[in-house]
């Protein structure tokens, strides 16, 4: 499928706070300050891949609302759609691991703009003008009730506009129960085309466990992940289902690959050796790269290998944006991946 018009984006964006480094909360005697959310790093990332992207939010009129817009205007987002008003922009802290210590993120996010934001504040027959595809992450949904029913309309809008629509699953045990998120999602569902989730969000989300599977001992089954793909299909309708596949050896140490199911077809990645600098990000990084891969007619093996390039890159970018470009993620898909310095 050819790039037919602009991918809108759903969902909030957040000021990002992390000590420096390594730091611990504890420790830390300042915070670096970032901006960053699921749908917003997707945005990102289709910029930078040359796309036209828009991200849809709603953020206070004041000046760290404005602060979050021009982030994202540096990058070439289309924020022309973003709704103002509110009382406060979104927050979160991030504690990087080390080792066998994980990281850490605490939520700030309360009764954010977008948290509160009433159906009448998008007009999505106006956003999805000229657009050719519609994302959406979980995340979103779990915000509130009110942002749920906001995602339904924005997807029957875009159904009967013909839109691709892409969701990632995205579980957060912080923000809702198993139980809410598998209410709320299962919901919204049966208007999605590609399904993206990682190796447990199903299990999660839909309670659809992958056989000879254990997430944090680090051993993956791609037989077990076959079938929780086929059932998620089977179950919902989707047109493809993609599955990152993370082994954790530690905070800094990951084998990271993926599959993707097509057409009754099951296609898997090259598993990469990833040493992390930021894992925020990663799976948003993965979701663009499908979409990227999709909208530039690839098969779906081609797809698949230039997502996963790009989400192995991301992981080597601090920050949740993926600042990577095309030619560097081919080079990458296309087995060039010593690091060796380019002069």
């Amino acid at each position: 499928m050819e790039n037919k018009g602009k991918i809108i984006t759903f969902g909030e964006i957040m000021l990002r706070l992390a000590p420096e480094g390594y730091y611990r909360f504890v420790q830390a005697g300042h915070f670096n300050a970032t901006y960053g959310g699921g749908e917003a790093n997707v945005a990102v990332s289709l910029a930078h891949f040359g796309l036209d992207a828009a991200l849809v939010t709603k953020v206070p009129a004041h000046e760290l609302g404005q602060a979050a817009v021009n982030r994202l205007r540096e990058f070439g987002v289309d924020t022309s759609l973003i709704v103002r008003g509110g009382k406060r922009l979104g927050i979160y802290f991030l504690e990087k691991g080390a080792s066998q210590r994980p990281s850490k993120v605490i939520y700030d996010r309360a009764g954010s703009a977008i948290a509160e934001a009433q159906g009448a504040d998008f007009d999505w027959d106006r956003i999805f003008q000229g657009a050719c595809w519609f994302h959406f992450t979980g995340i979103t949904p779990a915000l509130g009730d009110g942002l749920a029913d906001i995602c339904l309309d924005a997807l029957k809008a875009a159904r009967a506009k013909e839109l691709t629509v892409s969701c990632d699953l995205n579980y957060r045990k912080n923000l809702w129960s198993r139980e809410k998120a598998g209410q709320v999602m299962a919901r919204l569902m049966p208007w999605v085309d590609l399904c993206i989730a990682n190796e447990e969000d199903a299990a999660d989300v839909f309670g659809i466990h992958a056989k000879n599977t254990q997430v944090h001992a680090g051993t993956i089954s791609r037989e077990g992940y076959q079938e929780v793909a086929k059932t998620l299909a089977d179950r919902f309708g989707f047109k493809q289902v993609a599955i990152t596949l993370r082994e954790s050896l530690s905070a800094n140490d990951n084998h990271w690959g993926a599959m993707l199911y097509h057409d009754k077809e099951y296609y898997f990645s090259k598993n990469y050796a990833v040493h992390i600098v930021d894992r925020v990000g990663g799976g948003d990084s993965f979701g663009a790269g499908l979409i990227y891969g999709c909208l530039q007619g690839f098969s779906p093996q081609e797809t698949l290998d230039f997502a996963v390039a790009a989400s192995c890159l991301k992981h080597s970018i601090e920050g949740d944006f993926n600042q990577v470009s095309v030619e560097e993620v081919l080079k990458l898909a296309g087995g060039d991946g010593s690091g060796r310095v380019q002069r």
